[in-house]
């Protein structure tokens, strides 16, 4: 049992030194100068600078270390050195001139997570030596564009400007591999045609010349000036005495002048001080004025919302409650005027029928009459004008009664007038206008002018 069990902590002991082995053997460490680049089967994610979404089958670690899965991954290292590159072409300027220029620089890759994968893209496994060799070609290429559009003088003078646009030109070639320029300085500019020598000749000439004068007059202006010196120490003694005498009258004459200019100011002031307070004083009345103007201006306004108030009270409270009454009333006469005309309409056709019934039995009557009435018509051709107008007489007081008979049928009537009158007085009155029509109707039918006939009447009884 013991032999067992030590055979299975040796086999158990044996397995885990292997893992340990192969763990130790698989980790992979970098230094911080140094890219540790992981392929495998699985496929990453990166995000390109305009938010587009990249899939890599790689992964990398900048510094530290990784396991790597010794079946399905590669683990390469990528340098992260700052990389010295030298360029020293031979380039016309812009005036034609052909000069060597002599510059250096400094390129390593970008660490931002984009840029990197660019650099593993298109470096690794090339080494700093295939970083150098690329970013020399393309150094020397823009130095070429940079400085064809420059002259001599303008290089020579003003480096810092030339350096200025050779990394703004450079700046996007190698942002598209992954590279950053850190610095780049020109240092020396060289002709094989002794341009540049040509050009300090003028100068060096006229420092030359310079030189010599500067020393003639410097030997002719020490002469003058110890001669002079001496001249003026006696000058300076003699007004210096002058200057003492002169000192003590200018100082009186100072003080005079003085108290004359501290006079005029203090005056000055005493009427700055009245002009001000005069322009104060009126500023305040005038924002007085502006005060009551407004206080005035208010009050109208609260005048005129107090009026607009109690218009719209009364018209709310009297106004349109008494508009609300007329209306209902009128409402209510026109409701009651509609109802006692249907009724009346309805009657009048009720008795409509009963007079069709009526005359068709008088018509019957007429008929069995009509042998009387030609008798009566045989009398009739037998009366005299006096006895015709008496029958016509006799007949009228029937025929006014025939005419109001329907209104004596009226259950009801509502009379509506504005003019003031009473409603019995006009109904009389017109009771009175279709009784008087009753003369003017029989002369139409028959002829006869009955107000002529009564009036002769009674002028022939007068004469009695």
């Amino acid at each position: 049992m013991s032999l067992m069990l030590s055979v299975l902590i040796i086999v158990a002991l044996a397995v885990i030194g292997i893992i340990a082995f192969v763990f130790h053997k698989q980790y992979k460490k970098v230094a911080p100068n140094e890219v540790l680049v992981i392929s495998g089967l699985r496929k990453y994610s990166i995000t390109e600078p305009d938010g587009t979404i990249k899939q890599i089958g790689y992964r990398f670690k900048v510094g530290g270390g990784a396991f790597i899965n010794p079946f399905t991954e590669k683990a390469e290292k990528l340098m992260l050195e700052v990389i010295t590159i030298n360029v020293k072409p031979l380039v016309a300027t812009g005036e034609g001139v052909p000069i060597i220029a002599e510059a250096t620089g400094q390129l390593r890759i970008d660490t931002d997570d984009y840029p990197l994968t660019l650099a593993i893209e298109q470096f690794l496994g090339r080494g700093i030596e295939g970083i150098r060799e690329v970013g020399e070609a393309i150094l020397e290429g823009k130095v070429r564009a940079v400085m064809g559009t420059m002259t001599v003088e303008e290089i020579y003078k003003n480096r810092l400007a030339f350096a200025e646009k050779v990394q703004e030109a450079v700046a996007k070639d190698f942002a598209s591999m992954g590279l950053v320029m850190i610095s780049f300085a020109l240092k020396d500019i060289s002709d094989t045609q002794g341009y540049l020598e040509a050009l300090s000749r003028p100068r060096i000439a006229a420092v030359k010349r310079d030189a010599a004068v500067a020393q003639a007059e410097a030997d002719r202006d020490s002469a003058i000036q110890s001669s002079m010196a001496r001249k003026e120490a006696e000058i300076a003694r003699l007004r210096a005495e002058a200057e003492i005498a002169g000192a003590a009258w200018n100082n009186e004459a100072k003080k005079a002048d003085s108290q004359v200019e501290v006079n005029k100011r203090k005056a000055r002031a005493d009427m700055s001080y009245e002009l001000e307070r005069q322009k104060i004083s009126q500023d305040l009345k005038r924002e007085e004025h502006l005060v009551k103007m407004i206080e005035k201006e208010n009050a109208i306004r609260l005048e005129d919302l107090e009026i607009t108030r109690k218009e719209k009270e009364l018209d709310a409270t009297v106004l349109k409650p008494s508009n609300a009454r007329k209306y209902q009333i009128q409402s209510e006469a026109e409701a009651e005027s509609f109802r006692v005309s249907t009724e009346a309409q309805g009657k009048a056709e009720a008795r409509k029928a009963e007079s069709d019934a009526e005359a068709d039995r008088i018509k019957k009557l007429g008929q069995a009459d009509a042998l009387a009435m030609l008798e009566k018509a045989k009398a009739y051709d037998k009366y005299n004008q006096a006895a015709i107008y008496q029958m016509i007489l006799d007949v009228m007081p029937e025929l006014a009664k025939a005419v109001a008979e329907p209104l004596s049928r009226i259950e009801k009537i509502v009379l509506i007038g504005t003019d003031g009158k009473l409603g019995t007085a006009k109904l009389a009155g017109q009771v009175s206008e279709v009784l008087a029509q009753v003369p003017e109707v029989i002369e139409s039918i028959t002829g006869i002018d009955i107000k002529k006939i009564i009036k002769d009447k009674l002028s022939s009884g007068d004469t009695k």
